[in-house]
């Protein structure tokens, strides 16, 4: 077998020079200052609003099924059921049921997502402890790539709607149009 030449040698290294030099600049694109978003915080952050979104609007629902059952059994109590009402009634009810049963989709989702949120959090604690290593005032040095985000035209970015907190209410929407 014979040994590397010093040829051979600097071949390698000047690859392994273009792999560092690629992984600091990929680094750079999640960890620079740079960067306007922090992507990882935004996907977290966008998942937990979805949870919380879907958790609000499953209560909304719960809460107004609990008041129309009620109104069915105050009503129920009052009329005859000469004509029938009560058995319509019932199955109405029986209707109200299957959508509270329906509703546990909630927390099953809100589990799932959250087990993401985690192991999201997880990656950007990983990816944090790259940026630490390499030092932060490297990567504000390196050259940040341009992401496929970056190549659409301002009109079309969508970002989507805006966290809780952040962002234009309804209400100052509303006030443009008056």
């Amino acid at each position: 077998m014979t040994e590397p030449s010093l040829n051979d040698l600097r071949q390698e290294m000047l690859q392994l020079f273009a792999s560092m030099q690629n992984f600091r600049a990929e680094l750079a694109a999640l960890r620079s200052p740079k960067v306007e978003d922090d992507r990882f915080a935004n996907m977290a952050d966008q998942l937990e609003e979805i949870v919380r979104a879907t958790e609000d609007a499953t209560n909304t629902i719960l809460e107004s099924v609990e008041k129309m059952s009620a109104l069915i059994d105050e009503h129920r109590d009052r009329i005859a059921d000469a004509d029938g009402s009560g058995a319509w009634l019932a199955k109405l009810d029986e209707s109200f049921m299957e959508v509270f049963q329906a509703c546990a989709f909630q927390d099953i989702t809100g589990q799932r997502v959250n087990k993401v949120i985690t192991s999201l959090k997880y990656i950007e604690d990983k990816i944090d402890a790259m940026a630490n290593l390499w030092g932060r005032e490297g990567l504000s040095a390196a050259p940040v790539p341009k992401s496929d985000k970056d190549a659409e035209p301002a009109g079309e970015r969508l970002d989507g709607p805006a966290l809780q907190g952040e962002g234009t209410t309804q209400d100052e929407i509303d006030k443009m149009f008056d």
